[in-house]
């Protein structure tokens, strides 16, 4: 039980210094680039702050109220799923990619408390990519990590070892 309490609050400690990373970088921003752009890499990469009322990368923007509700409710989702995860070695990537999307939806959800949009910062001019900031990273990062983990990594049996219902 000792151990069971350790490796949870590891991952409590782990989504919330990547929440404090993230939210550190979004306010440096909000203070530094008021008055305009950063070259990180000119034609390339740069600072440009902008406020997104959407998701990743703008999708559904405008949409707030319906992300003040589905963010805790995706949320609670991804925990449950991760106290589920059998407490073995090889499933801590999956335990690390589960603790990656928390926090960046809980990044993002202060935001939207806060300030009722999200700030967004990065952006690669070079390709115009849609301007994005740290929690949308861990976000993304962690979905494709969590499906090469379940395409590459895991076994029919482990998946059905993790999701199964336990009996009372």
């Amino acid at each position: 039980m000792k151990s069971k309490k350790i490796y949870y609050s590891f991952f409590i400690i782990y989504v919330i210094m990547l929440i404090i990373v993230d939210q550190l970088t979004k306010y440096i921003v909000r203070v530094n680039l008021a008055d305009g752009d950063l070259n990180i890499i000119p034609g390339v990469l740069q600072l440009h702050l902008l406020f997104n009322t959407g998701a990743a990368f703008s999708i559904l923007t405008g949409k707030t109220l319906f992300f003040y509700i589905l963010t805790p409710i995706v949320a609670c989702v991804i925990i449950v799923f991760f106290l589920k995860l059998p407490l073995e070695k090889k499933y801590q990537p999956m335990a690390f990619c589960l603790a990656t999307l928390v926090a960046g939806a809980f990044g993002n959800y202060i935001d939207r408390l806060a300030f009722g949009k999200v700030t967004d910062f990065i952006y690669f001019s070079l390709v115009n990519f849609p301007v994005f900031n740290v929690a949308d990273i861990y976000v993304t990062l962690s979905v494709i990590f969590m499906l090469i983990l379940i395409l590459f990594k895991y076994k029919d049996e482990d998946l059905s070892k993790w999701l199964k219902k336990k009996k009372a």
